[in-house]
């Protein structure tokens, strides 16, 4: 088994997400089944859409293993997706580990240029007619489901103040009996009664 050192997936200059994630496997397609390398990814952040922003780009390493059919794709990145806590309003950081474990397979062969059969497997994960293997849908896809249905800053953030919308975690405040909705006066009521024995 050949395996060769790190290698970073830099652009010079500042390389745009798609960049960042796309790798030239050429060289390794060429290496008999089991040569590795391993990759280093530095990257900006996704194009996520207009509803989910990152905070931070997206940062880890990939193994690259060839087989008798193609790539296996194994690694960790790293990154965070900016959210607004569900209770209390604030805006936070939610970290996000991508883990990546595909096949890639090539959609034109090594050795003849000639294209390769692929209705076989519609849904493989597919190199470039240029031995290239894209990430950038895959970890997309990722942190795009890694959005929680309700963020919270912490489990037990307490919310909000239902009278003045002050945030309870900022400590104890009190508020006079008047500064109560009148609608509500019934369930005060309710609450206040003793309890029967």
């Amino acid at each position: 088994m050949k395996t060769s050192a790190n290698t970073p997936n830099r652009t010079p200059g500042n390389p745009s997400a798609a960049e960042a994630l796309t790798f030239n496997v050429t060289g390794l397609l060429a290496e008999p089944a089991g040569s590795i390398r391993n990759v280093s990814v530095s990257g900006p952040p996704l194009d996520l859409g207009t509803d989910l922003r990152q905070s931070l780009g997206v940062e880890g390493d990939l193994r690259l293993t060839r087989t008798n059919r193609g790539l296996l794709v194994h690694g960790r990145l790293h990154t965070a997706i900016k959210q607004t806590c569900s209770r209390c309003l604030r805006e936070i950081e939610l970290p996000v580990d991508v883990e990546l474990n595909e096949e890639a397979l090539p959609s034109i062969d090594f050795t003849s240029g000639d294209p390769v059969e692929t209705t076989d497997e519609p849904d493989a994960l597919r190199l470039t007619d240029h031995h290239e293997l894209e990430l950038e849908g895959e970890v997309r896809d990722a942190v795009v489901l890694a959005e929680p249905m309700a963020a919270l800053c912490r489990d037990d953030c307490p919310g909000l103040c239902v009278f003045c919308g002050r945030e309870l975690g900022s400590g104890r405040h009190d508020h006079p009996e008047e500064e109560m909705d009148p609608r509500l006066e019934s369930l005060r009521r309710f609450v206040d009664r003793p309890a029967a024995n």
